[in-house]
């Protein structure tokens, strides 16, 4: 039935995200048919897929985000289905109904719902309505200074302010004060009108009570074609800079049994509340000291830190995109059991965290029992600075999460890059801090580790 209804499938993405979605493809007997810039050319995804087509130049709102490009691409090379990854066109509804409407079977969740959850405030309003808890927050665009103002009056400083719109930390900060809103607000005003085309004089920002010492942790979430909704466990994905997550793993250290529960049960209303159908996250703040939680965003795709689930599960995420895709509703089994940990290898300077580009001159992997790596490179590739500096993904499972820290600082250890930059040390420096190695951390660890 796969074969019928979704082969080939078009991968509309580049990088280990591409590879790793090819990998699962060809092994259910499909035609991975992948897309690539010219400056991806001699990247591994392109070399093994069956068929590669170039798009476009290294920019990517000439290649990767050009939705023609990648539906001229489909439809020249007889695709009948298009998995878009993450990031690039993943959330784009638009994009979404143009691949539907091109007869072609969309690897992800209706655009309706993206539309519905793409949006910050109105899935803060639905989460809200289906009873999933949210912080104290606005309930409208905030669209000019003195409004801000008085929300935060009502809502009560400390406060994150957000842009409504886009992902990965653009635009976010956290203001004590009247002084320290004017500024966070000016910042979300810009990143709203550069990333999400709001205009300057009226964005769409958010603003929601901040919760000091907080862990960011998310539950994978699957929708069947059936109408179930089915939590697939959680991941905590508290170590970040600047908003943007570097290591996560599964279960959660900073979470009860109880917590965990109800995390659970709320992702799952907040899934049936939007009919949702695919994988998706549902990623919430924890009040470790409480042990409460607030709804905080819904990721309409597939997560870059997905393995850790599929290792404490044995569960294919790919693999169960693409049953659903095409109809089916699989029985899923969680039987979670052991730990994951998975550390983001990134391109970039293990201090500050700025993007180091540049050729690979060596590339070696771990070859360890209990440890993945999800790699979009090898020796000879350029990284380019053209997109995400994304290297790898390095994973390492245990029986326990001591296991897991042990096999991981081996596996970082091992893991050999020469060329560009690296952040190989901080993942070593972050396995001995006394934080991560008792469980008990927060989102503010990495800026006190750089303080």
């Amino acid at each position: 039935m796969l074969t019928e209804t979704l082969g080939p499938v078009l991968i509309a993405n580049r990088g280990e995200i591409a590879r790793r979605i090819i990998r699962t493809v060809k092994r259910l007997g499909l035609r991975a048919i992948a897309v690539h810039s010219e400056a991806d050319a001699d990247l591994p995804f392109v070399r093994e897929a069956d068929e590669a087509v170039l798009i476009g130049p290294a920019n990517p709102a000439q290649s990767y985000l050009d939705a023609e490009k990648v539906l001229a691409a489909a439809r020249a090379t007889g695709a009948k289905a298009v998995h878009p990854g993450y990031g690039f066109l993943a959330e784009n509804a638009a994009f979404a109904r143009a691949v539907i409407d091109a007869g072609m079977v969309w690897i992800g969740p209706a655009p309706e719902s993206i539309d519905r959850m793409g949006d910050k405030i109105n899935a803060r309003n639905l989460m809200e309505a289906a009873g999933v808890p949210v912080a104290a927050g606005t309930r409208a665009p905030v669209t000019d200074l003195s409004l801000a103002l008085r929300a935060a009056e009502t809502i009560g400083y400390p406060v994150m302010v957000k842009t409504a719109s886009g992902g990965g930390g653009i635009g976010m900060s956290v203001a004590d004060d009247d002084e320290g809103l004017a500024k966070a607000f000016e910042q979300a005003a810009r990143a709203a009108a550069r990333f999400a085309g709001d205009a300057l004089d009226g964005p769409a920002v958010l603003l929601e009570r901040y919760i000091e010492r907080a862990r960011h942790v998310e539950v994978q979430i699957l929708g069947l074609p059936d109408g179930r909704v089915v939590a697939l466990g959680e991941r905590d994905c508290s170590v970040q800079r600047r908003h943007q997550k570097v290591v996560e793993e599964s279960p959660s250290p900073g979470i009860t049994a109880e917590l965990r529960e109800r995390m659970l049960a709320a992702a799952v209303r907040a899934g049936e509340a939007v009919g949702y159908l695919g994988a998706g996250t549902v990623e919430c703040l924890v009040d470790a000291d409480a042990q409460d939680f607030v709804f905080l965003e819904m990721n309409t795709r597939l997560q870059v830190e997905h393995p850790v689930t599929e290792l404490v599960t044995g569960l294919d995420l790919v693999e169960l995109q693409l049953r659903v895709a095409a109809g089916e509703s699989p029985e899923v089994r969680i039987a979670t059991g052991g730990h994951a940990i998975e550390f983001r290898v990134y391109a970039e300077d293990p201090q500050r965290f700025l993007p180091g580009p540049g050729k690979i001159a060596v590339w070696g992997e771990p070859a360890i029992e209990g440890v993945r790596v999800d790699s979009g490179y090898e020796a000879g590739n350029t990284v380019t600075p053209f997109y995400d500096p994304l290297m790898a993904k390095l994973c390492v499972y245990g029986e326990t999460r001591a296991d897991a820290l042990e096999l991981g600082r081996k596996a970082v250890a091992g893991f050999i890059v020469e060329g560009p930059k690296n952040n190989l040390p901080f993942c070593s420096e972050l396995l001995e801090h006394p934080e991560f190695v008792t469980g008990d951390y927060d989102t503010g660890l990495v800026a006190r580790m750089r303080a």
